[in-house]
C-alpha cells in the first residue's frame, strides 16, 4: 500500500502538478484582470481561453524543469548561507523568469489578436513572478532542510566514529600494563610452584576472555563483579601477605547494566599503591538508582599521585565522560596515609 501511494505521489508531482500550478496562475490572473475590467472570462470565445490555458500549462512544465535545474545548481554551490547570497540567488531567478515571461505574454496576445495593455503587462508579471518565487522559495527551502538534516546525520556519524575510536584507544592503553603485570607474576610463580602458576594462568585467561568483548556494549554488573573478583585473586598472588583486604559486593546487584572495565582502574590503582599499614577496602553497593563503587587503600606517607601508570585515573575520567555524560560522579581524596576513590553511576 505504501509503495503504491509513493508511486502515485511521484506521478502527481512529476506529471500533474505543473498543470495544476499553471491553471492556478491562469485563474489568479483572470480573476484580477476581470475584477479590474468588469469582464467575465467565460463569456469570451472559447478559442481565446483555450489558447491561453494551453500555452500557460505548457510553459508551467518548462518553468518547473527550469526551477528544478536551478535548485539543483544552487544546492551544489558551496556558498555561505547569508542574506546577501540568498537575495542574489532570488534576484537571478527573478531576472531570468522576467526575461522568459514577457515574450510569452506578447505571443499569447498576438495569437488572440489583443494588443498588450499596461494593465495586462503589470498583472501578468506580478502574479506570475510572485507564484514562481514562492514555489522556488518552498522547493529551495525544502532542499536546504534535507541537506541540513543529512549534514547533521553525517556529523553525528563522524562524532560517533570518533568516540568509538577514542574508547578503543583508551581500552588499548590499559592492555600492555595489565599484560606486563600478569605475565610477570606468572614468571616468578613458575620458580616456586608450577601448579600455582597454572592456576594463575587459568585466572589470567578468564580475564583476557572478558576483555575481548565489545567495550562499548553494557554488561550485567554481576558479570563485572565476577571479573573484578578474578582480578583481585590474581593480584593477591603478587601482593604482600601483610595486606589486610576487605571486599564487599552487594548481593542485590545482579542485572543492572553497566559499561565494562570502569571499576577495574580503581582496584588496580589501589593494589599498585597499597603500602604503609597495607589495608585495602573494595565495596560495590546500590542505592536508589545509583551504583556506588568505593575503594580505599593505605599508602606510604611519601607517595605521590601526580603521575599514574597504565590506563590511569585520567584515562578513566575520559571514558566516563564519553560513556556517562552527566550521569556519573567520580571523586578521589588523599587524607593522611590513605587514598579513597568513589565512583557513582546513575542507572537512569
Amino acid at each position: 500500500m505504501l509503495i503504491l501511494k509513493q508511486f502515485f505521489m511521484r506521478i502527481f508531482w512529476k506529471y500533474i502538478f505543473p498543470a495544476v500550478f499553471g491553471l492556478l496562475i491562469y485563474t489568479s490572473i483572470r480573476l484580477v484582470t476581470d475584477t479590474t475590467t468588469r469582464e467575465k472570462f467565460w463569456t469570451r470565445p472559447w478559442q481565446v481561453n483555450a489558447i491561453e490555458v494551453i500555452i500557460v500549462i505548457l510553459m508551467s512544465y518548462v518553468f518547473e524543469m527550469f526551477l528544478k535545474r536551478y535548485i539543483s545548481k544552487f544546492n551544489k554551490r558551496k556558498v555561505e548561507f547569508r542574506t546577501k547570497n540568498i537575495l542574489k540567488e532570488f534576484a537571478e531567478i527573478f531576472l531570468i523568469c522576467f526575461a522568459f515571461l514577457n515574450p510569452i505574454l506578447f505571443l499569447i496576445h498576438y495569437l488572440i489578436n489583443n494588443p498588450v495593455k499596461w494593465s495586462d503587462f503589470a498583472i501578468a508579471n506580478i502574479v506570475v513572478l510572485l507564484y514562481i518565487l514562492l514555489y522556488y522559495a518552498i522547493a529551495r527551502g525544502n532542499a536546504l532542510i534535507k541537506a541540513f538534516v543529512e549534514q547533521q546525520l553525517q556529523l553525528e556519524k563522524v562524532k560517533n566514529d570518533q568516540l568509538d575510536a577514542e574508547l578503543k584507544f583508551l581500552k588499548a592503553q590499559y592492555h600492555p600494563h595489565f599484560l606486563f603485570n600478569a605475565l610477570n607474576t606468572i614468571y616468578f610463580q613458575m620458580d616456586e610452584s608450577v601448579d600455582d602458576a597454572k592456576k594463575t594462568v587459568e585466572k589470567f585467561s578468564e580475564l583476557l576472555r572478558y576483555q575481548i568483548y565489545d567495550q562499548q556494549q553494557t554488561v550485567p554488573v554481576s558479570q563485572e563483579i565476577q571479573y573484578l573478583q578474578h582480578f583481585i585473586d590474581l593480584q593477591k598472588v603478587r601482593t604482600s601477605e601483610r595486606l589486610q583486604l576487605e571486599v564487599a559486593f552487594d548481593n542485590s546487584l545482579n542485572g543492572e547494566q553497566v559499561y565494562p572495565l570502569l571499576f577495574l582502574p580503581l582496584v588496580e590503582n589501589a593494589f599498585k599503591y597499597a603500602g604503609g599499614e597495607y589495608k585495602m577496602k573494595i565495596a560495590c553497593t546500590k542505592k536508589d538508582d545509583e551504583i556506588i563503587f568505593f575503594v580505599e587503600n593505605s599508602v606510604p606517607g611519601d607517595i605521590s599521585f601526580t603521575k599514574s601508570g597504565g590506563i590511569g585515573l585520567d584515562n578513566l575520567k575520559r571514558r566516563l565522560a564519553l560513556l556517562y555524560p552527566q550521569k556519573h560522579d567520580f571523586t578521589t581524596r588523599r587524607k593522611n596515609n590513605s587514598f579513597t576513590a568513589e565512583l557513582k553511576i546513575k542507572l537512569s
